[in-house]
């Protein structure tokens, strides 16, 4: 009888538990768990305890876990969304990557970081990617996912992504110095081809295969036919000299509009995250701690480097697409760090020898530290804003630019001042008008300004936690204001200006959770409103007033409610 070898066994069990074990442990410390994949790969790989012997077969599967993360990725793709911030989602991100490339090219050039120029290119193509797991994490734990600075930084992400799957096709032709240009224009046309015979095979084949099986309801064959195309695809792209990356991204693009498009990415996520894990381990395998330990002032230089010149490469770019200044920096500051799919980039470019081993380990630890200090980055940003905004040649450039911000008329008073012209500042808005109120929105969105300028409402473009442009919305003349931002800090920020400007003037306030809602009544708020609470009373009313209880009693009991902030449904379990 034949003896089997669990060597390979013993290995992917020993990554696999070694990475469920660092990811725990980072989590808890409410860090990235891909962080604790790499610190498992370092600790347990070559350069640390050496447990691990079949490095090769685990690199392999570590290849179909990019596979698969890319797949994702395309399926997750939404042109709908890039649509909504287009300018600053398409013009704006290529300037980004393109300004970041070109600088990054131009100074390691120079200082002799590279051998040559295309090697300079792409360490800007890899410096270029922000993290938009860890951004999108870190603004939904915030709750600033549908801010102005939220919606900014998931654009300029979605196209970062995308932008992605085109560097992977050009990546490749970069191996090839001596015969550049050709190599590129030959590697654009098979991309271009390829691209085209995707998308054919988008509208034409893959609907009409993925219904066929779909109408089977056999989970099985649904799943293996979703892996058979992701990693068939990605094949081809391999066929033609392009990468396996790029391949799965664009397999996920043709199947993301389709019906299945949901169920096929459910699938996927169990095994995508999984193989993901060993994706990051086999990076984390590949990091010398020892050059890390050697080099640990210059990594520490390089994520400095980074995170400001980043940071001041995105900043003026996104105030010149007319967005408030404090969007600008915190926005900047939000996408200031290297991308997770940085590290694609960097482990197929040390297989071209487009970097060396040296290079691929500062690159990883500096990446690493960028992930890390991002949510902090992200914490403070709000302040670093306001402390800019006070500078003298800030301060005047904002002034000169708030004179050109406003629409109000010069008898405006006794009015009602509306802060956000979101959804619910719109729908508030609407309701004052049709009861002849007049109304003044604070905005700082370009697209809800030209919106208010078009339906002639007064307003002030600008932040409104901003003293500079709550001294142009005349509060000493206001009924009223309506609060309804989406961003919890700015909401308290206003509330505490705005008492200090005029502490007898009425304060309606959006709460975005049950727990702001007596420390906003404490800073001076008239009405504390919480949107989900008052769904749930409307819901409450009108299911009793259905089972047939009396309407005056249903309405009181809801009053009394409101009238005691909510307390009663807080206390519920």
């Amino acid at each position: 009888m034949a003896v089997v070898n669990h060597t390979f066994v013993f290995d992917i069990t020993l990554v696999l538990g070694s990475s469920a074990i660092g990811g725990f442990l980072v989590h808890r410390l409410r860090q990235p768990v891909l962080l604790g994949y790499l610190l498992a790969g370092l600790i347990i790989g070559p350069f640390g305890l050496g447990q691990i012997t079949q490095i090769e077969e685990i690199k392999s599967l570590a290849e179909i876990g990019v596979a698969f993360l890319l797949f994702a990725l395309g399926v997750e793709f939404s042109l709908a969304e890039l649509k909504r911030v287009k300018d600053i989602a398409i013009r704006g991100s290529l300037l980004q990557i393109g300004l970041t490339i070109a600088l990054v090219g131009l100074l390691t050039t120079v200082l002799g970081w590279v051998q040559t120029p295309v090697e300079g290119i792409f360490m800007g193509a890899v410096l270029s990617l922000s993290s938009t797991a860890i951004v999108l994490k870190t603004l939904t734990e915030r709750g600033e996912v549908n801010t102005i600075h939220g919606q900014v930084m998931l654009a300029i992400l979605i196209a970062q992504d995308l932008a992605l799957g085109l560097m992977l096709a050009v990546l490749p032709a970069l191996n090839q110095p001596d015969n550049l240009f050709p190599a590129l224009v030959i590697a654009v046309l098979k991309a271009v081809l390829f691209f085209t015979g995707a998308i054919a095979a988008g509208y034409w084949v893959i609907p009409h295969l993925m219904t066929t099986v779909a109408k089977t309801e056999n989970s099985e064959l649904f799943l293996l036919t979703v892996i058979a195309l992701c990693l068939g695809i990605a094949l081809v792209t391999a066929s033609l000299g392009l990468s396996i990356e790029m391949g799965a991204f664009v397999a996920g693009l043709t199947i993301a509009e389709i019906d299945y498009a949901d169920q096929a990415l459910a699938k996927m996520i169990p095994l995508r995250d999984t193989f993901a894990s060993l994706f990051f381990a086999s990076i984390g395998m590949l990091i010398n701690p020892v050059t890390l330990w050697q080099n640990l002032g210059v990594i520490i230089g390089l994520v400095v480097l980074v995170m400001i010149g980043k940071a001041g490469i995105i900043l003026p770019i996104i105030w010149k697409f007319g967005y408030s200044f404090k969007t600008a920096v915190i926005s900047s500051l939000g996408l200031n760090q290297i991308g997770e799919f940085s590290f694609v980039l960097a482990a197929l470019g040390e297989r071209l020898g487009l970097i060396n081993q040296e290079q691929y380990d500062l690159l990883i630890g500096t990446t690493a530290i960028t992930l890390v200090l991002t949510p902090i980055s992200m914490k403070l940003a709000p302040e670093i804003a306001q402390r800019l905004a006070t500078t003298p040649i800030i301060a005047e450039l904002l002034k000169q630019r708030q004179n050109k911000g406003v629409s109000i008329p010069q008898t405006i008073c006794d009015h009602v001042v509306v802060a956000g012209y979101g959804r619910v500042g719109q729908v508030l808005v609407r309701v004052l008008r049709d009861r002849h109120y007049t109304v003044l929105v604070i905005e700082n969105s370009e697209a809800a300004v030209r919106s208010l300028r078009q339906a002639k409402i007064p307003y002030i473009f600008g932040d409104a936690d901003s003293e500079l442009v709550l001294e142009k919305a005349h509060l000493d003349k206001a009924k009223a204001i309506a609060i309804a931002l989406p961003d919890p800090s700015s909401t308290r920020i206003l509330l505490k200006l705005v008492t200090k400007i005029n502490s007898h003037l009425d304060i309606v306030v959006r709460s975005h959770s049950d727990k702001e809602i007596d420390l906003l009544t404490q800073l001076g708020a008239v009405e504390v409103v919480q949107p989900e609470f008052e769904a749930a009373l409307e819901m409450g009313r009108q299911i009793l007033s259905t089972l047939g209880e009396d309407k005056q009693k249903t309405i009181n009991v809801i009053q009394e409610i409101r009238t005691d902030r909510y307390l009663r449904v807080r206390d519920s379990p």
